[in-house]
């Protein structure tokens, strides 16, 4: 038997976009898990992570792709998530939403998971939303162990 240093996590990410409060799109989709995530959970396991978590959601505007390495979003706009469940064995599912009053005039193509010490979790691009105030996001992010 070969063991292996692989650490297989992945996420799902689902986006609804409402404009004027009517749904127009419905995105359920994998994401990427960066390195940082890795050992971030190495240290979770023995109580060493130093009270760092999830805790926060970004909206940025690059349109650069998604790699391992990633460690911010471009002209982030930050807030906190709403609340987490743990739907299954293995998984952690964090809420969040973006009102017709945030974050105006951005155009989001970037998504990223942010922990409490700043740095990012998990990254997600995607086609352009051009942000205006009659447009709401809705989503949600799992995290599969």
């Amino acid at each position: 038997m070969k063991l292996t240093d692989d650490f297989d996590m992945r996420g799902d990410f689902e986006l609804k976009i409402y404009r004027k409060g009517v749904l127009v799109e419905h995105v359920l989709e994998e994401n990427l898990i960066l390195k940082r995530a890795k050992v971030l959970m190495a240290h979770a396991a023995k109580d060493e992570a130093g009270g760092v978590f999830i805790n926060r959601i970004a909206f940025g505007t690059s349109s650069t792709p998604a790699d391992p390495d990633d460690t911010a979003l471009t002209s982030a706009y930050v807030k906190n998530i709403g609340a987490h469940t743990y739907p299954a064995s293995g998984q952690i599912k964090f809420n969040w939403t973006l009102s017709t009053a945030e974050a105006n005039g951005k155009t989001i193509r970037e998504f990223g998971l942010m922990l409490s010490d700043g740095s990012l979790f998990a990254r997600k691009v995607r086609g352009a939303i051009e942000k205006d105030d009659d447009i709401s996001l809705v989503g949600s992010w799992t995290i599969k162990f």
